[in-house]
């Protein structure tokens, strides 16, 4: 089970990366309308709900649903290349808490909540890989809104 979810963490990763290498650090401040995130933020938004995940799967009272001071760290972000590195060190946190963990502690239910109350702990992984997908394809359309294309998050 272990060895599964590591494997699905690291593909989210890749995946995210390979969709979003085309964005630069020039493209940090970009969206397409003024009241969306820009690509940073939308980065660190990734990043962020990594470790609300794994934050939330870890506590006994679960999830921080406080979304107001979520996104204040969020606004402040303005640096690709910070929002980056964020992500990359979320994932491996997650990374690292998957491997401190046995089957039977990954099967226990989250708990009772709005959000994915009673779940095993397990379903974070597959929360962050949809959550990372979501993000990784609203950076694909910003990259097309500055005329860049994507590279395909498969396989190059």
């Amino acid at each position: 089970m272990v060895q599964g979810l590591l494997i699905t963490l690291s593909n989210a990763e890749e995946f995210f990366e390979r969709s979003t290498r085309v964005l630069t650090e020039a493209d940090s401040g970009f969206k397409p309308t003024p009241d969306m995130m820009t690509s940073a933020q939308q980065v660190a938004h990734t990043a962020q709900t990594i470790d609300w995940f794994v934050e939330g799967a870890s506590r006994p009272e679960g999830f921080d649903l406080d979304f107001e001071k979520h996104m204040t760290a969020i606004a402040e972000t303005t640096s690709l290349a910070s929002a980056r590195d964020w992500l990359g060190k979320s994932f491996a946190t997650a990374r690292k808490w998957v491997e401190s963990k046995t089957d039977e502690e990954l099967m226990q239910p989250l708990p009772p909540g709005p959000v994915m109350g009673g779940a095993p702990v397990m379903s974070v992984i597959s929360a962050i890989q949809d959550h990372s997908a979501h993000h990784r394809g609203a950076l694909t359309v910003y990259s097309r809104v500055l005329g860049k294309t994507p590279i395909m998050p498969y396989g190059e």
